[in-house]
């Protein structure tokens, strides 16, 4: 299908324009030029005033509609891919929370033929452990979680380069040689469920850990050790201008004005925000995937309420949050839903911006960040402004 976007205020990589048209053909940009006049053979998409953006990139997202990509099934995940993609997000990364080797390889299998279809949202696997500190597993299932083992992982990365990134805490046994070996095939290494501290999170920055999962979350920061003080592993991620942070940004997991100190430190080059969301996200139902949790306040916590276990979020809260809450600009914000999130996972070839030869993957918001119109590889997803939507 061939469209031509015009009368929208769009973010391109040469900064905003306005009474322009984007045009749209297989699935990619072909041309950004002045005006607004129809072509011929185009179908045309009104942005009215609207906001437009590069469409969402989640590297970090467990479910939706009552789905898990832990169920390993092609249902499931198509469920999940179909719930985000009408709230914005364009391109995923499925994530499996610690899982055995039978689920890993079995999510590994269908990520790899969904990844072959064409104009797929899909972009690659993402491993949240099992090579976790069960001290800090927070919502991960303990009999799940185990030391890292070459004999385990080495198979697992020759046989499926759909895994893009592996997330794993550094201070335990074999974990080094992990992210050395994960690093060395050029898969995102990051630091999560850990207890780290400053040397620590040092070493494994050495050995290939150059990512902080879920920042702020299930990870150590500063404390007391009898009368004296020690950072935590956030204030060693800090420090380290190397390594990138991903933030679940519901205004819940990292309230508004610690978001806005990483902001200052980090800077949006170097933020991604992610969803983390699970199967009760975009689901009418009120069950659980995991029944040790509880949905409440708009969030999702262990049962005992000891811990937060995941968002129900979606990406265009995300962006919600970031505009209303955090008071971020519109640029800033789509660079840490895409722009920035694209370079870490390698893809920005042909993801995160909207510039001639990438990606049709597209979202219009109000100026109150109002999401209505969504763009997948050149396919209208959902267009809240025509009062009319397509059928995934």
């Amino acid at each position: 299908m061939k469209l031509q976007i015009i009368n929208g205020k769009i973010l391109t990589k040469k900064g905003w324009m306005s009474d322009c048209s984007v045009f749209c053909e297989d699935g990619k940009i072909s041309e950004i030029s002045e005006g607004t006049t129809p072509r011929e053979g185009f179908a045309v998409v009104d942005a009215k005033d609207f906001i437009v953006g590069p469409g969402g990139i989640d590297m970090h997202i467990h479910g939706a509609d009552g789905h898990d990509f832990m169920e390993c099934t092609e249902e499931a995940f198509r469920t999940v891919i179909n719930a985000h993609l009408k709230h914005g997000t364009t391109s995923l990364f499925p994530t499996l929370a610690s899982s055995s080797n039978t689920m890993i390889r079995n999510a590994a299998e269908i990520c790899t033929r969904l990844m072959q279809e064409k104009d797929s949202p899909v972009l690659g696997l993402h491993l949240e452990g099992p090579y976790l500190n069960i001290k800090k597993c927070g919502g991960q299932w303990p009999e799940m979680i185990r030391l890292a083992d070459p004999v385990e992982y080495i198979p697992l990365l020759d046989e499926f380069p759909c895994i893009k990134r592996w997330d794993a805490s550094p201070e335990l046994d074999g974990a080094l040689e992990f992210g050395r070996e994960c690093a060395r095939r050029g898969i995102l290494v990051g630091i999560a469920h850990t207890e780290a501290d400053g040397e620590i999170v040092e070493k494994g920055f050495e050995a290939g850990f150059t990512h902080a999962t879920h920042f702020y979350n299930a990870m150590t920061g500063v404390h007391n050790v009898r009368e004296f003080k020690h950072e935590g592993t956030i204030e060693a991620i800090y420090i380290n201008d190397g390594i990138s942070v991903e933030i679940i940004a519901d205004g819940i997991h990292v309230p508004p004005v610690l978001f806005r100190l990483v902001h200052k430190v980090k800077g949006p080059e170097r933020i991604a925000l992610i969803s983390d969301a699970i199967a009760s996200t975009a689901s009418s139902s009120g069950e659980v995937f995991d029944k040790n949790t509880i949905i409440e306040d708009g969030v999702c916590k262990l049962a005992d309420r000891s811990a937060l276990a995941g968002s129900v979020a979606t990406m265009d809260r995300l962006v919600d949050t970031m505009i209303n809450k955090c008071h971020m600009s519109w640029e800033d914000t789509f660079a840490m839903t895409s722009t920035t999130t694209a370079r870490l996972m390698k893809v920005d070839d042909r993801k995160g911006s909207i510039a001639v030869g990438k990606d049709a993957d597209i979202c219009f918001y109000t100026d109150q960040a109002s999401l209505q119109c969504v763009i997948q590889a050149g396919r209208v997803v959902i267009n809240h402004s025509d009062n009319n939507s397509s059928n995934i």
